[in-house]
């Protein structure tokens, strides 16, 4: 990699050579010798089950012609049916922008087979995050008072507790079809770089997880403090006397946002890695799409680091999920190929 120079506010920052960033022909050559790597879910010995997907399957980047899916494949119909034949787990990330809606996953339900998995990502205003006010739902915005009506974008803490409590029950009831029918993963709940460890954190984390109640949970935090060496301890014992797993990560290093790649199992029922590259330079970059922000391909060294503790998180949980956020083109579902095909091999 060529050095660039820094911002100021986080590290000396890399630029990303041609390994990693091939473009989508660079990348999806990668991935013809394993096209089917990852269809199947992973049988760890004296373990349990390993499924590794992405964290998008309608990236216009992804979705873009002859990029990942086949050419004919031009509906939403066709391409989760598609997804679905090839992994066996994703990760929905629209639900952070829009509350889910319950037709929308009756439909997922019935594009997929019974024991596909959504991992699905908890609404912007259930962390602690602002949302755009117009992506609201009607019913919710009606009710909003004038002055947040005319905001742009708003935070849990501004509206009223009706209507906070309005947010969850819906979000509760959009996913309701993927939940009975047992392919509802988890809920990743995932926190911004501002919240940092205090009892008024481990307290709203404490109200997500009792809200909700009966379904999978799933931290990740985006402040590094979580995971130093004066709370790390602290921070994984919260989320193990609670049953809640802990979302291990690769990432870039040396922000304020950057949480180390700690492996660390705190629920018995799921481990999760997932992998945002290790592109420095748009990490924090402002005004960009998450795919130009996580665009960058892993090389088979870098995969193969994690493939060991993978295999020791799958000892220690029930179902371990791995998804690939580089979601850049074809990156992430060759990537996720790569891996998945790694850890056969170890099994075989």
């Amino acid at each position: 990699m060529n050095a660039k120079a820094t911002d100021g506010d986080g590290p000396d920052v890399k630029s990303v050579d041609a390994t990693h960033d091939p473009g989508a022909e660079g990348a999806s050559r990668r991935a013809e010798p394993i096209e089917h790597a990852a269809a199947e879910s992973i049988q760890v010995a004296g373990g349990g089950l390993v499924r590794v997907g992405t964290a998008s399957w309608t990236d216009p980047t992804m979705t873009a012609s002859g990029v990942f899916y086949p050419t004919a494949a031009s509906t939403a119909e066709v391409r989760l049916h598609y997804y679905a034949e090839t992994f066996p787990v994703v990760e929905v990330d629209a639900t952070y922008y829009a509350l889910p809606a319950l037709r929308t996953s009756e439909l997922w339900v019935d594009r997929t087979p019974p024991d596909f998995t959504f991992n699905i990502k908890a609404h912007a205003l259930m962390t602690g995050q602002p949302t755009e006010t117009r992506r609201l739902p009607k019913s919710i915005r009606e009710e909003l008072p004038e002055d947040l009506r005319a905001k742009a974008r708003i935070y849990a803490k501004d509206l009223p507790d009706e209507l906070r409590d309005t947010v969850w029950t819906m979000f509760r009831d959009g996913l309701a079809p993927l939940a009975d029918r047992g392919q509802l993963g988890s809920v990743l709940l995932q926190y911004p770089r501002w919240v940092f460890p205090s009892n008024e954190s481990r307290a709203s984390i404490e109200e997500a997880v009792e809200r909700l109640d009966g379904w999978r949970c799933a931290v990740e935090f985006r402040n590094g403090s979580w995971l130093n060496e004066k709370n790390a301890e602290r921070t994984l014992r919260f989320l193990r006397e609670r049953d809640i797993a802990f979302v291990m990560v690769d990432e870039p290093q040396g922000f304020k946002s950057s949480v180390p790649p700690v492996t660390a199992v705190t629920s018995s029922e799921l481990a999760l890695v997932r992998f945002h590259g290790r592109n420095a330079e748009t990490w924090e970059k402002k005004g960009i799409t998450p795919a130009e922000r996580f665009r960058y391909l892993y090389d088979r060294d870098e995969l193969s680091e994690w493939v060991p503790r993978i295999r020791q998180a799958a000892t220690e949980a029930r179902e371990t999920h791995v998804l690939m956020n580089n979601c850049y083109a074809s990156y992430g579902t060759t990537n996720a190929r790569e891996l998945a095909a790694l850890l056969a091999d170890l099994e075989s």
